[in-house]
């Protein structure tokens, strides 16, 4: 007996069918619903917002409070230091002239004396009416006379004017000055009556003349010494000068 084999042939509608793959339907977002509104919860939302907002500006001001104190209490311990602390006093070295020869600290007030008085006066009058070639000796002497001037005063405008009216570095070109004090004699507790002479002389150093004057200084004298070194050095007992004047003896 034969077999006989029996073949399927598979049909285009059975290829397709079997190549349709099932399509699944996309699935939908849940969409989450809102939140029904509860006043419980916004106004615990809003104090919490407030009460934190009060308590940041809480901490700002307790640490600026404590840097103010901090400040106030340093100053406080640097005005009683300076309060407790015993003055500065300046101690200033004379020979029995009153001729100024050092200065230093001390912890004892200064005294200034007649003879000391008398030696200020003297120098100053020297450099206000001093004429020299020397340039640096100049402007020291023009320097001293100012530091011992008060500021403000008639004597300021008088020395100025004077000055201006015939200054030392014109006259220096052609000419020196040379002052000998003569006499310094109190007319008053606060006012001197000082003579002196002046000698001219020219470059060359011949006396071209001679030319005695008289002058009335009156003058204070501080309580304290100048805390600058470099006014110290210049006017070291504190004398200033408030009124000047002088004039030729014919």
């Amino acid at each position: 007996m034969k077999a006989t084999a029996h073949l399927e042939h598979d049909t285009p509608d059975t290829v397709a069918s079997a190549r349709q793959v099932p399509v699944t339907q996309p699935a939908k977002i849940a969409q989450s619903k809102p939140e029904p509104y509860n006043p419980y919860l916004a106004g615990r939302r809003e104090w919490d917002e407030r009460h934190g907002d009060l308590l940041s500006r809480t901490r700002k001001s307790d640490r600026i409070a404590f840097v103010c104190s901090g400040i106030a209490l340093v100053l406080a311990v640097a005005l009683a230091v300076v309060a407790v602390r015993p003055p500065r006093v300046i101690v200033v070295a004379v020979d029995r002239n009153g001729q100024y020869l050092g200065s230093g600290t001390s912890g004892q007030p200064l005294a200034v004396t007649e003879d000391m008085k008398r030696s200020a006066l003297s120098d100053w009058v020297t450099n206000v009416r001093l004429v020299t070639p020397d340039g640096i000796s100049q402007r020291a002497a023009i320097d001293k006379v100012y530091s011992m001037i008060s500021s403000g005063s008639s004597a300021q405008t008088f020395v100025s004017d004077f000055y201006r009216g015939a200054p030392p570095q014109t006259r220096a070109q052609s000419q020196t000055v040379h002052v000998e004090v003569n006499s310094v004699l109190p007319t008053s507790g606060e006012t001197y009556l000082i003579e002196w002479i002046e000698v001219t002389r020219d470059l060359q150093g011949k006396v071209l003349f001679e030319q005695r004057y008289k002058g009335a200084f009156s003058f204070v004298v501080s309580s304290s010494s100048p805390n600058d070194e470099r006014l110290l050095r210049l006017n070291p007992i504190g004398l200033y000068i408030t009124q000047a004047s002088w004039s030729k003896v014919l």
